[in-house]
């Protein structure tokens, strides 16, 4: 980190001193070779002879930082004065369900938009069929750039698009920032549900009243239901320095692997079998995580329907020093069952917006 220190009086002191780049300035295309190199397998192997998504997790991260440090490249220079880490993973949708573990996996990818210091890269990943490539899922992550001590925002290359095509990326990044203001601003934890929402808490509370007695406290669980309180898993990590990225930090993608097969685990678990991914959406990464904290991991189900169940996975560091606890990252996964779940039933008001804040991200997902 003293050496990076140094770095600092390269930083540009506004975007207009950057030159401007293109999309294909970014691209970025790498190959997995599950199939053609067998020693690889072992490290992306489940028991069920599945690759395992946790590492593709992995693998997105790292490919999504490479594109962004493509895009801001300067010949001229030996080093990048920017760090560039992971603010969000804005959205990734299977377009596959199976990964199969003896076939090459390919991934592309390029910067779509940028801000004044964050980068939006899509990729795709495809797996080897036969002499061709099929799609398996498109992603979107959100990187920002940093000073080289990670303490202060820094400037990023603008963007040109070519043709209509390129204009049409831009367009959709453009709106994708917009909404993530917007559903922040409309956060569960900021105002208050819809009335339309409300009518739903308030029926889900009146189902759950006991009809025995005239009593606010007494509550029944309805049949095939579950309730909240009972859905959930937890899970704890000691960060050791193997995890570390070269801000002396811990990965992201190890955070996104782990909080995943966490909220595997749990889906399973409710669900009796062997759930798949539908879609990843919204991981917020909010605070670093420094090397040797005690990670916390919980995990909820927070919403079901029909064969989806939604998974909520918070993360927290806690210092045992200070005992303290600090939120660093929320996750949000949708799985599908081979059969329809119990309905989860919240209990309390704080579970009942976390239904509804499971509810919203089922929708933007899946749809109705």
């Amino acid at each position: 980190m003293a050496e990076r220190v140094s770095l600092s009086t390269m930083l540009a002191n506004s975007q207009n001193d950057l030159p401007a780049k293109r999309m294909k300035d970014s691209f970025v295309e790498a190959h997995l070779p599950l199939g053609s190199e067998p020693q690889l397998r072992e490290k992306y192997l489940t028991f069920h002879n599945t690759v395992r998504f946790g590492r593709i997790l992995e693998d997105l991260d790292s490919l999504a930082v490479l594109i962004s440090y493509s895009h801001t490249y300067n010949p001229k220079l030996r080093r990048s004065p920017l760090s560039i880490v992971t603010a969000l993973v804005d959205k990734i949708d299977m377009r596959q369900h199976i990964i199969y573990p003896d076939r090459d996996i390919k991934f592309t990818g390029h910067v779509t938009w940028v801000g004044k210091t964050s980068i939006e890269a899509k990729m795709h990943m495809s797996q080897c069929n036969e002499g061709v490539y099929d799609p398996v899922l498109d992603a979107t992550f959100v990187m920002v750039a940093r000073d080289p001590e990670n303490k202060g925002a820094a400037f990023v290359n603008p963007l040109t698009p070519e043709g209509p095509e390129e204009d049409k990326l831009l367009q959709e990044g453009e709106a994708n920032k917009f909404r993530r203001v917007e559903l922040s601003t409309a956060s569960l934890l900021k105002v208050a549900p819809t009335d339309e929402e409300r009518k739903i808490v308030h029926s889900l509370f009146l189902n759950t009243l006991d009809t025995k007695t005239v009593s606010f406290r007494s509550r029944v669980l309805p049949p095939n239901s579950v309730w909240m309180e009972d859905a959930k898993l937890k899970g704890l990590e000691i960060c050791h320095p193997q995890e570390r990225n070269i801000f002396n930090r811990i990965f992201g993608g190890f955070l996104m692997r782990k909080a995943y097969e966490l909220g595997w685990a749990n889906a399973c678990s409710y669900g009796g079998c062997r759930p798949r991914l539908v879609a990843v959406d919204d991981i917020l990464f909010q605070k670093p995580v420094e090397i040797g904290s005690l990670l916390l991991l919980s995990s909820q189900v927070c919403y079901t329907q029909g064969k989806y169940i939604q998974v909520r996975v918070h993360s927290e560091v806690f210092d045992p020093l200070t005992q303290q606890h600090n939120t660093t990252n929320v996750f949000h996964y949708t799985f599908i069952s081979d059969r329809d779940v119990p309905s989860i039933i919240p209990k309390t008001y704080g579970e009942s917006m976390l239904y509804l804040d499971g509810k919203r991200h089922f929708n933007q997902t899946v749809g109705q």
